[in-house]
């Protein structure tokens, strides 16, 4: 069993305990997180005492739920009652621990789900590689020497090393997407507002999207039909009808429309990034490209927002506790607080300007092939890169791809695939708001036509006791 559905399936008939597999998930951990660095908290007698109660509802013949039994681990960023919620920061450690589970975090439990810890992220969510000064790196499980992307860097790696199913992460710029990625796992970022936020930290609320990793487009979905559904703890959570996307899978999609992002998306990618979306545009028989028009300037309008509301979160803390803070993150929130008004304005007069052009590219076109990074993983440590002959920071520049698409929060799966030097790098399926369904109906026949990561040592775990 490697997937969470498969787990799921097996407690409910009894064929394995929940404490079973809960044992195992912890003895993983125990056992491999001491050099990859994926956990800030293992929640060992909470999980043991939930998995014993899916026990008794199985034996009871009750059904515990879709995702009976799963490990799954959370971004440090979801509060979960009993722990204080650190959010990656220093300056949070000794704050009171969170009296209730956010709101994602209740309903996978609802949903039988089994929480087995918090995981490591870059502080308040302001990056791309989860190099945390206070909590140490994430280390990327196909080569310890490598990042695991970032902000969500210890959920992606957690997948991706098998200590855990699935898992929670944030994306503001592609903070799931980009450690999807690099990790070579699924990373979903449905529609913005379409999961509820309530009882996460934010890092700039008109940016900031829930969602999730796992290694199978079935477990994506299903993770997404449980998270559906409107919150009155979060205004920002549509009231829309749930969407089931499980009977979408595997359905012949000859009457979507698909193309390729040029442009801007295919001049600042390394050959290996483009060969992976030349990959899966060969395998969906795709030959149509389209242009996002002003994606530069789309990016570049997402730096001025988010560094702004960013800032404006933490005026206080900048003021009385500066030295707290991971000087990288400080250093950026200084500049968002000096950030002119006039600027701010104007990049959400943009933003208006360019989800209207975008709605316009999706009357031609329902989903869209883009390349989640420009390289595959660097090192941990390393500073710059080389694109297009020109030597650039890596820690603004993984999210060149994901930016432009969170900008208007369409939603989105990062796609592992196999690059050309044997570390993972994502393909990303775009659509218009609120077509998740389109999405993962591409994804799952992605999934039977393209060789995913394959990695022995990393990607072969059985989730089984």
């Amino acid at each position: 069993m490697n997937d969470a559905v498969s787990i799921a399936a097996a407690v409910r008939a009894g064929k394995v305990s929940a404490a079973e597999v809960t044992k195992a998930a912890l003895a993983r951990i125990a056992a491999r997180d001491h050099e990859l660095n994926c956990f800030t908290a293992v929640t060992t007698e909470t999980a043991l005492a939930d998995a014993a109660q899916i026990d008794q509802e199985v034996a009871q013949g009750n059904n515990p739920g879709l995702l009976a039994g799963v490990p799954f681990a959370v971004k440090n960023l979801f509060d979960i009652a009993g722990l204080t919620t650190l959010a990656g920061a220093k300056i949070n450690a000794k704050n009171p621990p969170a009296t209730q589970d956010a709101t994602a975090v209740t309903k996978l439990k609802q949903a039988g789900a089994v929480l087995v810890g918090a995981l490591n992220m870059d502080e308040y969510a302001y990056g791309f590689v989860t190099e945390n000064f206070h909590y140490g790196a994430t280390r990327n499980p196909h080569d310890l020497r490598r990042v695991a992307g970032g902000s969500s860097g210890g959920s992606a790696a957690a997948v991706a090393a098998g200590l855990v199913p699935l898992t929670l992460g944030s994306d503001t710029n592609g903070s799931i997407r980009v450690p999807a990625a690099l990790c070579g796992v699924f990373g979903f970022k449905p529609t913005y507002g379409r999961l509820s936020r309530a009882g996460v930290a934010l890092f700039s609320s008109s940016f900031d999207h829930i969602g999730h990793f796992a290694r199978s487009v079935q477990d994506i979905a299903t993770v997404f039909d449980v998270l559906q559904g409107e919150d009155d703890r979060d205004p920002i959570c549509t009231k829309r009808p749930l969407q089931s996307c499980l009977p979408q899978l595997n359905k012949d999609i000859s009457d979507i429309r698909i193309a390729i992002a040029d442009d801007y998306f295919i001049k600042g990618a390394e050959a290996e990034a483009l060969a992976a979306v030349q990959k899966v545009a060969d395998a969906l028989n795709v030959t149509e490209y389209v242009t996002l028009p002003e994606a530069h300037r789309a990016r570049a309008a997402a730096f001025i927002i988010t560094a702004s509301e960013g800032a404006n979160l933490h005026l206080d803390k900048l003021r009385l506790r500066p030295h707290d803070f991971d000087p990288a993150t400080r250093d950026r929130f200084l500049a968002g607080a000096l950030i002119p008004s006039s600027w701010y304005l104007q990049a959400q007069r943009f933003r208006r300007w360019y989800r209207d052009r975008i709605r316009e590219v999706f009357q031609n076109v329902d989903v869209i092939l883009a390349p989640t990074t420009p390289i595959s993983a660097p090192l941990i440590g390393q500073k710059t890169m080389m694109l297009d002959g020109e030597e650039i920071l890596i820690r603004p520049h993984l999210g060149l791809f994901t930016q432009p698409l969170s900008f208007i929060g369409l939603p989105v799966l990062s796609v592992p695939i196999q690059s050309l030097n044997g570390l993972p790098l994502g393909v990303q399926l775009i659509a218009a708001p609120h077509n998740e369904a389109l999405i993962l109906r591409v994804a799952s026949v992605v999934e039977d036509k393209v060789m995913k990561i394959s990695h022995p040592k990393v990607c072969s775990e059985d989730f089984s006791p």
